[in-house]
């Protein structure tokens, strides 16, 4: 298959980049092991720059089959109870000196990663959170931070030797390692589950970070524990079922990068786990969102009557929009491409009322007399409309040619009888 078509069918992962200063110059970057693992399990890695004003361009990068989302500053207290922390202003004045590179707050990559998690949750898209990534997924949902570690959870947990974790090395970046305890009947124990040789059921892990998980949200449960008891990994059973398109997943800790010294070869065979089954999630996820927005090729005639009838529509759920016209009959389509529900015995029983106006498209656009200024806008709606709300449009047409036939048959057959 030539290159040109896999770039069609594979499935889309959006990874925001991290900013950084080389020969005093902004440069965006992306960490390779990331891409890497997401290239082997046959997705696409799509960077979204970190650049002013993105965050209001999200809707430009689709399709989205899957977020991934990484490394990067701390996130801006102000998303989460920052003023529980009774940190003291030279307390954070000495976390500002300690963490300068990562205290740094980038209010840009905020906007556009919070933004993406929570279009995630909204769709069901795959989400997997890695270290900062883990962070935005908690805050995201209703969560906070320990806005430093050292300062509010070391200090308030027993110094007993084993309680004593250090989560980050800035002198041993990749090699630093610590303990971490996983939870049973949780993923993260079904892919460590052959290197728990213990009763503690501990692997170690190499982390990066000052921050980390305070008040898990709610949705949330924990797959592992720190010795200081701070949550390194965690997800939302609900969301979770890779074969079906669900995964959303934070991991506090670096699997990609847990590798024995001058080799790729990992810590653990579980180690690249959470990026296959991530992708295993994307896969079956883009599979759905394709068999939902597939549509059947038309001949000449019937393509001429379809654009008939969307431009019809379009036209007809402006008028609705815009409160002006007759909405008697416009209503009931409205709700259906607003709603991301099943409907309900009144709702099928008005759109089927509504046929007859979709059916008689081209009488219904003689009788309006729109300008063209009015098409023009029409249009602006459909090219605004999300690929989940097209792909309600394309359900509603699909549902209203089930109908067309139904009555039609009823019809011919009445015919039949006639004749007969």
């Amino acid at each position: 298959m030539a290159a040109a078509d896999l770039s069609v069918i594979l499935p889309r992962v959006l990874i925001v980049s991290r900013r950084s200063v080389r020969k005093n110059k902004f440069v965006d970057f992306v960490g390779e092991y990331h891409l890497d693992l997401i290239v082997s399990y046959g997705a696409v890695p799509v960077i979204v720059p970190r650049v002013t004003g993105v965050h209001m361009l999200l809707d430009s990068f689709e399709p989205i089959h899957g977020v991934l989302l990484c490394e990067g500053e701390d996130i801006d207290p102000s998303h989460y109870e920052a003023d529980a922390s009774n940190l003291s202003p030279e307390e954070l004045e000495e976390i500002r000196r300690l963490h300068a590179s990562d205290t740094a707050i980038d209010r840009e990559k905020d906007a556009i990663e919070l933004g993406l998690a929570k279009l995630c949750l909204e769709r069901n898209i795959p989400y997997l959170g890695i270290c900062r990534g883990s962070q935005i997924l908690n805050v995201a949902c209703g969560g906070t931070l320990y806005q430093d570690i050292g300062k509010e959870l070391s200090k308030n947990v027993g110094q007993q030797p084993h309680e004593r974790v250090v989560h980050m090395d800035y002198d041993n970046y990749d090699g630093h390692r610590h303990p971490v305890r996983i939870v049973d009947a949780t993923p993260l124990h079904q892919w460590f589950n052959h290197s728990l040789y213990d009763a503690d059921k501990e692997i170690w892990v190499n982390s990066y970070h000052h921050q980390g998980v305070k008040k898990l949200a709610q949705r949330f449960v924990p797959m592992a524990f720190a010795p200081d008891g701070l949550v390194e990994a965690f997800y939302d059973p609900d969301a979770y079922n890779p074969d079906d398109g669900k995964f959303i997943m934070g991991l506090q800790f670096h699997p990609e990068r847990m590798r024995k010294p001058d080799s790729d070869e990992f810590d653990y065979p579980g180690c690249p786990f959470a990026y296959k089954e991530f992708a295993k999630a994307v896969l079956a996820y883009q599979k759905k969102l394709n068999s939902m927005t597939s549509v059947p090729k038309l001949d000449v005639e019937m393509e001429k009557k379809r654009k008939i009838i969307v431009r019809s529509f379009s036209l007809a759920r402006n008028l609705y929009d815009g409160g002006c016209g007759d909405d008697s009959e416009l209503e009931a389509g409205a709700e259906f491409l607003e709603s991301n529900r099943a409907l309900s015995v009144q709702q099928e029983t008005r759109l089927k009322q509504m046929g007859a106006t979709v059916r008689n498209a081209s009488s219904y656009l003689e009788k309006l007399r729109l300008s063209e200024e009015r098409e023009k806008q029409a249009r602006n709606v459909i090219g605004k409309m999300s690929v989940e709300q097209l792909s309600d449009l394309t359900a509603f047409y699909h549902m209203m040619g089930q109908i067309c036939s139904e009555v039609l048959e009823t019809k011919l057959g009445i015919v039949d009888d006639l004749n007969l």
